[in-house]
């Protein structure tokens, strides 16, 4: 039998206060190119608000060209679009950011962190 470990990124608290923070902030400052700055390439995003803005039944979003539409049809549809981070959660590579954003709607997002320190994956959760 053979085992593969996987190299994973090892969060501290730090480490996922500062992707928090930084991601929070690109998204109050509208700024695409930061915002993307956050992601892999080979990003899977998965959400309900995908389902309505790309009018994709699965919700899925792969990859950054596809995930840089995905934003820049949310900034555009969201010209007031604002997150106030309420808590985060974080795990071995993984974290998880509670917000609320301008419209008083919650939110939960489980992120995947890459041994480079970029998102991989993005599940997004919502009171809608």
């Amino acid at each position: 039998m053979t085992i593969i470990f996987i190299e994973k990124l090892m969060l501290t608290k730090e480490k996922a206060q500062k992707i928090a923070h930084q991601w929070i902030k690109a998204w109050n400052d509208r700024d695409l190119d930061k915002i993307m700055s956050h992601y892999e390439d080979n990003i899977l995003l998965i959400s309900p608000i995908a389902v309505k803005i790309l009018d994709k039944p699965n919700g899925t979003v792969s990859g950054k060209k596809e995930l840089r539409k995905y934003f820049q049809k949310g900034l555009e549809i969201y010209p007031n679009l604002r997150f106030n981070l309420q808590d985060i959660m974080w795990g071995i590579s993984s974290l998880v950011l509670y917000y609320v954003n301008q419209n008083g709607t919650k939110a939960g997002e489980f992120m995947e962190i890459s041994t480079s320190g970029k998102i991989s994956k993005v599940i997004a959760h919502y009171d809608i």
